[in-house]
């Protein structure tokens, strides 16, 4: 069977309340987000890692949907792979049960930690305190969104020491059921940085546009458009060649910068947009 040597620290994990499963990853390794990520909503989420093992995704899910621990996952896994002395592995199930597997011939330093919702593991690393970094800040981040988490967790990691190879991708995955575009995909985030010096702080800058592209600010949050406002937001769409009607304009202009979920109507407005808008 293929392998590749996927050298690298993730954290595997769920939000049980807001229906979230993800897995967020580093490595001194070209495109890491192909290989190690897999997550499936109230199914459950993988990283397979080190001289990866890539059945372990598709496979490790079925496993999961037939109704199997995130333990007997791993056991099932493992147990069917003559490679499994050099895979790294970790598993939370649909219902938030974690297991992470490090085989002893994994390149040093390697292990893995389990809590609450989450399974952190790595290998290469400079020390065990990569993964206590990827733990310890899961733990004391909840409450807040899982993105965003794990994307503190990553951070958290390699100020720890990270990959002792150095730097080179990431990828943040997180699903939801009819979370994703337009409600018609399960797919919340899918970022990837496949080949940059600072892999974590790219994939920081890409999350910010796709918040901005694809999220959500409270409509109690928006802003009302009296007819100062309306009159500034006519004369810059104007600027930018949109003339005509507030009404066509605005959401024309909207449409061509991929911001058309963020506008209904024009009486309020999302100041993600406003501030799209005067920044055009």
């Amino acid at each position: 069977m293929a392998s590749a040597v996927v050298a690298t620290y993730s954290i595997v994990a769920c939000d049980l309340d807001a229906g979230q499963w993800g897995v967020a990853v580093q490595s001194k390794f070209l495109a890491v987000g192909s290989v190690v990520p897999w997550a499936e909503p109230h199914v459950g989420a993988i990283a397979t890692q080190s001289y990866a093992n890539p059945r372990y995704g598709p496979d490790g899910l079925a496993l999961l949907r037939e109704g199997l621990s995130a333990e007997e996952v791993v056991k099932r896994l493992t147990d069917a792979d003559e490679g499994r002395a050099q895979r790294q592995l970790g598993v939370v199930d649909g219902q938030g049960r974690p297991a992470t597997y490090t085989g002893e011939g994994c390149h040093a330093w390697a292990g893995g930690r389990t809590g609450d919702g989450y399974a952190a593991q790595g290998n290469i690393l400079v020390s065990a305190a990569t993964v206590d970094g990827l733990a310890d800040t899961f733990e004391r981040t909840a409450g807040r969104p899982l993105a965003l988490r794990l994307m503190d967790c990553l951070d958290a990691a390699q100020a720890a020491g990270g990959d002792s190879r150095g730097q080179q991708s990431a990828s943040l995955l997180v699903v939801q059921k009819d979370g994703g575009y337009a409600s018609l995909s399960d797919v919340l985030v899918d970022l990837r940085v496949d080949d940059h010096e600072r892999p974590l702080e790219e994939l920081r800058r890409i999350h910010g546009l796709h918040h901005a592209l694809f999220g959500s600010t409270p409509k109690d949050e928006w802003v009302d458009v009296d007819p100062e406002l309306a009159a500034e937001l006519s004369e810059r769409l104007a600027g930018l060649g949109f003339e005509g009607e507030l009404a066509e304009t605005l959401p024309r202009w909207a449409g061509g910068e991929n911001l058309e979920e963020r506008v209904d109507g024009v009486e309020r407005l999302d100041p993600v947009v406003l501030e799209a808008l005067r920044n055009a």
